[in-house]
């Protein structure tokens, strides 16, 4: 179950989703040096506006996607702090693809292999010369899953589906009705 998973917080404290029962997750890869950075900006916003109807928005800094997230925990969390005033969880760095993907974003994906919104980043990346790999991978930074009241995965969106995309807004809104 998603709750059990081990998990380090961004200070290095032992933690697991256990602690958000009952509460819309809104869990994302994020990166300090992407062209997505500023989806920090947006993903602050949301959870400032829904935080008190039950939403939590965490953030799990990864270094996949072309060394992005090269920073440690401290640095990562400074960064956010300093630079986009970031008040929802962050959690130590994790893998979210390859042979060293954490757990939680194994079940993750598993859960949810596909991802609304995906095709033009994807071909964006293409663009570069950067294969997006097995599509049921996490495809770049910013990904966003979407997990209920009662811990069930039950969204997924492509890194460029912003938080105040009308698609993630309404996934949003419907879980927190529940």
């Amino acid at each position: 179950m998603l709750y059990d998973i081990p998990l380090k917080k961004i200070d290095g404290a032992d933690s697991n989703l256990g602690q958000f029962k009952g509460k819309v997750l809104l869990v994302v890869n994020v990166a300090s040096k992407c062209g997505l950075t500023p989806q920090y900006e947006g993903l602050e916003k949301l959870y400032q506006g829904k935080k008190a109807a039950g939403l939590e928005v965490l953030g799990f800094p990864a270094n996949n996607f072309k060394g992005q997230e090269p920073g440690s925990d401290a640095e990562i969390s400074d960064f956010c702090s300093l630079t986009y005033d970031v008040h929802f969880p962050l959690f130590s760095k994790i893998s979210v693809v390859g042979e060293d993907q954490h757990p939680l974003y194994a079940e993750l994906t598993a859960a949810q292999p596909a991802a609304t919104g995906d095709g033009p980043f994807r071909e964006r990346l293409k663009g570069y010369g950067i294969d997006g790999g097995d599509p049921v991978d996490v495809l770049w930074n910013f990904e966003k899953f979407l997990i209920s009241r009662d811990g069930k995965v039950v969204g997924r969106f492509a890194p460029d589906v912003a938080a105040d995309d009308p698609r993630l807004t309404a996934a949003i809104e419907a879980e927190l009705a529940k």
